[in-house]
């Protein structure tokens, strides 16, 4: 019996070597992803999907804008995938040698005048010359999709030089919205995405900026060199074509 005990607690300890945490890392991988800032709400539904399908993953989230992640990823940072709100990013890492599979578009992002003080739809546009807006957020052209388009819709309306001292620069299309919501801004230039949140709904209103005044806010997604060995990022970016995944987005306003 003694033999037997001992031959049971070798087989134990064999099995407890066997459960390494590099065999535990195979079993559960970790995806990390870099996603455009106006994605935060539709990501968010998206891997809260995925993962009631699958328990092999943690997907860990990034939000900002694709130009910081462009630059980050150009200097080998440790993202699996990335969304861009702007094809133009992806397209210059393939060009690099920096992505795993070809640039997939997952839709096209649109631009909003929203506000919590009035009504934009009153006005549209013109809303941004009324007496009572003295500050208007939007988002950093230099390296934020959004904020480019923001800025060729001020323009196209001839609107630009009378309101430029009014402008207050966000970081990414997130934090613009976060001026907006917070009062730092009395109106903000967003994406359609973010208005079509639950909070920023029951919050303010919006008004669509027509898309011929700007150019498109074509979008899209690719897997990184660095998930070469996860197949679960790889999975994640198959979901994202699915029909589930795509209703999701349609969902928070990507056409």
């Amino acid at each position: 019996m003694k033999q037997l005990y001992l031959l049971l607690f070798t087989c134990a300890g064999i099995l407890l070597l066997s459960l390494s945490p590099a065999s535990l890392h195979v079993q559960r991988q970790e995806i990390l992803v870099a996603a455009a800032a106006d994605l935060k709400f539709a990501m968010d539904s998206l891997v809260k999907v995925f993962s009631s399908g699958s328990n092999e993953v943690t997907i860990k989230l990034v939000y900002g804008s694709s130009g910081n992640f462009f630059e980050q990823i150009s200097n080998d940072a440790p993202f699996d995938l990335f969304f861009s709100a702007d094809l133009d990013y992806p397209q210059k890492l393939e060009q690099q040698h920096k992505t795993l599979s070809p640039i997939q578009t997952y839709g096209t992002g649109q631009i909003v005048l929203w506000s919590n003080k009035l009504d934009p739809a009153k006005e549209g546009m013109n809303s941004l010359l009324l007496p009572s807006v003295t500050h208007i957020a939007v988002a950093n052209p230099a390296h934020a999709p959004y904020g480019r388009r923001a800025e060729e819709s001020l323009k196209y309306y001839k609107l630009y030089d009378k309101v430029k001292e009014k402008l207050v620069i966000g970081e990414n299309i997130s934090q613009t919205a976060q001026f907006a919501s917070t009062g730092a801004a009395d109106i903000g230039i967003i994406a359609l995405s973010l208005a079509l949140s639950p909070q920023l709904q029951k919050e303010g209103k919006y008004w669509l900026i027509p898309e011929s005044s700007h150019q498109p806010l074509r979008q899209g997604y690719v897997l990184l060199q660095h998930a070469k060995d996860n197949k679960g990022a790889q999975n994640f970016a198959t979901f994202i074509a699915s029909a589930k995944a795509r209703a999701i987005l349609e969902h928070f306003g990507f056409k």
